[in-house]
């Protein structure tokens, strides 16, 4: 057992990182776990598809609305603290939402209210997680502790939560968010156990107002070249891959010809592929630089696209969306290193939440193009969109990934607790 976990937490990553990886699984397994049940909760209590959709919406409403907040508590604030408390409030509302299941009490109005409670706590509980990291491992150490913390979130949140939790909701209404609730509970303690190191406190902070924070981040997010590439590409990129993947179900029915556990699939292949990017992330890295990497990752998303767009074929599709699934991991492990890298810890909390604000607000926006796009041209013109819209913006940004290197990078190595 002690090799296993070496293997996949080495010891040189320390004792408190293992507690923070530990309670991250715990609560995306949960949030994973909810994904599923969520919807299928309210779809119980009602028929009326406004508010069906309105489940989904609240999901996507709070990163956009507190995400700013939640980045400037975490850089003023007792960042362990947060965490916890988000946590508990996660707890909480599970817990009555439980009760109330129980019980035979729970209108749909009463569901909608306690998953928008939960969104907007996962706001403060994630955004602030992701300034944990750096705290705690070294800096040639964040490309292997990133990629451990995104596998869990591969495994347990998109591939094992989502089928756990409609299991339970067939078992009983109430058994997902008690076991979502034990979950959020575990995530707290373990949380709990992690001892960072010592921070200096911002000059003046007391006394200084949000937006001046607000502002601070966003300057200096602008002024950096590598960390206004990737919040710029996040941006841009999501608008292109909002309005196909807002209608990959369509897609899948109508284009494939597949029902909806054809459409499951697909979501598993993708995932799988994820998977394999965790396996070989740490041999990429090695051998291929993270701009590089960029660069690659945006030529597969482009021509994910177009493969999309051409074929009929659930097999091609499936193999296709196999490598979609290992860019976007490495994707994402990549642009998390390089901010934590570069950001001052000071910062941190800020820039995340630029970051999730860039990444929400092109899928918002893309979702709405993606659905004017098959009313009036059918379900491949948002991936013909996709196509010609990513194929520009790489030849527009393919020069800026020069900018992300980190050698020279001024952001000191983070303190190491041993907690």
């Amino acid at each position: 057992m002690s090799r296993v976990v070496e293997a996949v937490v080495p010891a040189r990553l320390g004792n408190g990182f293992r507690w923070l990886l530990a309670s991250s699984w715990a609560t995306n397994l949960g949030d994973g776990v909810a994904v599923a049940a969520g919807p299928l909760l309210v779809a119980s209590l009602t028929d009326n598809p406004f508010l069906v959709s309105l489940a989904a919406l609240l999901r996507w409403a709070p990163p956009m609305l507190f995400g700013l907040y939640a980045g400037v508590l975490s850089d003023r604030l007792d960042r362990r603290r947060i965490v916890i408390v988000a946590n508990a409030v996660r707890v909480g509302v599970l817990g009555v939402l439980t009760l109330a299941l129980v019980a035979d009490r729970l209108s749909v109005f009463g569901a909608l209210l306690a998953l928008a409670l939960l969104a907007t706590a996962e706001v403060f509980a994630d955004n602030t997680t992701g300034t944990l990291t750096p705290m705690l491992v070294r800096r040639e150490d964040l490309a292997i502790a990133n990629s451990r913390v995104l596998a869990g979130f591969i495994t347990l949140n998109q591939l094992a939560g989502p089928a756990i939790g409609a299991a339970l909701f067939a078992a009983g209404q109430a058994w997902p968010f008690a076991a979502e609730a034990l979950l959020a509970a575990a995530g707290l303690l373990l949380v709990s156990r992690v001892s960072l190191p010592p921070r200096d406190p911002a000059p003046t902070e007391a006394t200084r107002s949000v937006r001046r924070d607000i502002v601070e981040g966003l300057r200096w997010t602008v002024r950096h070249p590598a960390v206004r590439t990737l919040c710029l590409t996040i941006l841009v990129f999501n608008i292109t891959y909002g309005a196909a993947w807002s209608v990959l179900v369509l897609y899948a029915s109508d284009r494939l010809d597949l029902g909806a556990v054809g459409f499951g699939l697909l979501s598993t292949v993708t995932a799988v592929g994820g998977l394999l990017g965790t396996v070989g992330y740490g041999w990429l890295t090695r051998r291929v630089s993270l701009g590089q990497i960029m660069r690659i990752g945006l030529i597969i998303e482009t021509l994910t696209h177009l493969g999309l767009a051409v074929t009929t074929s659930p097999w091609v599709a499936s193999a296709i969306l196999f490598v979609f699934g290992a860019h976007a991991f490495v994707w994402g492990t990549t642009s998390l290193t390089i901010r934590q890298r570069a950001v001052p810890a000071q910062l941190q909390g800020r820039v995340n939440s630029i970051n999730t604000m860039s990444t929400y607000g092109g899928l918002v926006v893309g979702s709405a193009v993606g659905g004017l796009l098959v009313t009036h041209f059918g379900v491949t013109a948002p991936f013909w969109f996709a196509f010609a819209g990513s194929a520009v913006l790489v030849a527009l940004l393919w020069r800026e990934f020069t900018r992300i290197a980190h050698e020279d990078d001024p952001a000191p190595e983070p303190a190491v607790a041993t907690g």
